[in-house]
């Protein structure tokens, strides 16, 4: 009688593949989170390190200069546009313009840029109550010309485009010399209206806790904003003999 051998062929099958798959996808899943949040809040950190930078730097420019740089365009290399003589900006609301400032990081356009690559936007205070055509924030010695009691800069930050008006009931700040902000990662996804808004603004501005949108894309929001009040800036003038 011959003897038959039988082989059983070693090896997965597929439902065991299957659930290996699923469980490693679990896995991966696990560790890219904390990676993900990780990277994010490097971002973050990273921008509102940025931001501070710029605040500083407008600053000591405003009390080295008398007064604050334009914004810089999308054709000025990272310069304010254009170097003042009668003070009259180009634009009211810009980039900041990083080569002005020695700002970095800054991309190949020359404008500084935020934890996600993006450019940060810079809008300054175009109020005139010296007359002369010469905005007081913007050219030199005109600060000191009207006098602290005299300015009167117009730059508004509300909470959100709720209220019809930026008004007491939702305003952050109703009297910035200047706005700084990034326009952060968005989410993947389009702006929200506010979002939108601070693209195109002049001298209202909006800032909040981010929302992610999902059912209404108009409600997403993430900028981080942030300002230079009227009386840090002459603080820091009268410290530089700029004002008195």
């Amino acid at each position: 009688m011959r003897l038959r051998h039988y082989f059983k062929q070693g090896g997965f099958s597929l439902i065991e593949m299957a659930v290996v798959l699923i469980i490693l996808g679990f896995i991966l899943g696990a560790l890219l989170m904390p990676l993900r949040a990780q990277h994010e809040q490097l971002s973050q950190s990273q921008t509102e390190n940025t931001l501070e930078i710029a605040k500083k730097s407008l600053l000591g420019f405003a009390q080295s200069r008398g007064r604050f740089p334009c914004p810089a365009t999308a054709t000025s290399n990272g310069i304010e546009d254009p170097t003042p003589v009668t003070g009259t900006c180009t634009a009211q609301l810009g980039f900041l313009p990083a080569a002005t400032l020695g700002i970095q990081p800054a991309n190949a356009s020359g404008f500084a840029i935020d934890g996600w690559n993006n450019p940060i936007r810079y809008a300054v205070t175009i109020a005139d109550v010296g007359g002369a055509a010469a905005p007081d924030f913007t050219t030199s010695n005109e600060m000191s010309n009207v006098g602290i009691t005299a300015l009167d800069p117009d730059l508004k930050v509300c909470i959100d485009s709720s209220a019809t008006n930026c008004s007491a009931s939702n305003y952050l700040v109703k009297d910035a010399v200047a706005v700084v902000f990034s326009t952060g990662e968005n989410f993947g996804l389009s702006a929200g209206v506010d979002e939108a808004s601070n693209l195109t603004a002049t001298t209202t501005f909006y800032s909040r806790a981010p929302t992610v949108a999902t059912a209404a894309p108009s409600k997403e929001f993430d900028d981080m904003v942030t300002w230079i009040s009227p009386y840090v800036l002459y603080n820091a003038m009268i410290e530089a003999g700029q004002l008195h």
